[in-house]
């Protein structure tokens, strides 16, 4: 084993152990949340050695990078999430990759991806990000629509050609009224996920919790927790 490939299996079991124990803490089954690798800026030799590993789910956020990390992956089980605010000129390139987009914030963006999903063959699985850092019919700080806005969203990509709508998304946001409040933020989440699935049953995806917070995401309910710098380490400064 490469001393690379013993730092992230050492680093992915701590990060497993952690999702167990809060699993086990919130009377949940580790079955039913998925770890998501975020890997911007990592290599895809990271990539790979994840896949060895065992890992089948990661995420991206930006295209440029994501697009050719993705093409010399191709031949991994994989699941690539796009997880990063997605500007519409980058949307063709996306849904020929991203199994999910989790940032679908705005009806340009559904109207964006549901023709180059179509376009491409493809179905896209779509998870409305949600802003806690907004009102509720504004946007935040780091994409996402505000609470008040999902339903008709949600609406627009359910009746989208080439779209599924899956779920809920959200980052823990750094201003408003659940700054540093992350527990509290995921719990909101959840109710807007329960709203949610009341007119759509199958939208039961929750995407929330990282590297510092999954704890949290977990007890609140979340059924993917994305994680880049606990299992890769702390990454490189861009730039």
């Amino acid at each position: 084993m490469t001393d690379r490939k013993a730092e992230i299996a050492a680093n992915l079991a701590k990060v497993e152990q952690r999702i167990a124990d809060a699993c086990t803490a919130a009377g949940r089954a580790r079955d039913e949340v998925t770890l998501i690798v975020v890997t911007k800026t990592y290599p895809a030799s990271d990539v790979r050695i994840l896949a060895d590993l065992g890992v089948r789910h990661v995420a991206e956020n930006r295209d440029q990078d994501a697009a050719p990390k993705a093409e010399a992956c191709s031949d991994l089980p994989l699941t690539w999430h796009f997880v990063g605010q997605l500007q519409t000129n980058k949307v063709r390139s996306v849904a020929g990759y991203a199994d999910f987009v989790q940032s679908v914030d705005r009806s340009r963006l559904v109207s964006a991806l549901s023709k180059e999903a179509v376009r491409a063959g493809r179905e896209l699985g779509c998870l409305l990000q949600v802003a806690l850092d907004a009102d509720e019919s504004g946007r935040g700080e780091r994409g996402g629509a505000g609470p008040g806005g999902i339903g008709e969203l949600a609406d627009l990509v359910a009746g989208a050609p080439g779209l599924r709508l899956d779920g809920l998304m959200t980052v823990a946001p750094l201003t408003g009224e659940y700054a540093g409040r992350e527990q509290a933020a995921f719990e909101r989440l959840m109710v807007l996920s329960t709203d949610l699935r009341r007119s759509h049953p199958a939208a039961t995806m929750v995407s929330a919790g990282m590297s510092t917070d999954l704890e949290q995401a977990v007890t609140a309910g979340a059924t993917h927790v994305r994680v880049g710098s606990a299992v890769l380490g702390v990454r490189p400064r861009l730039g």
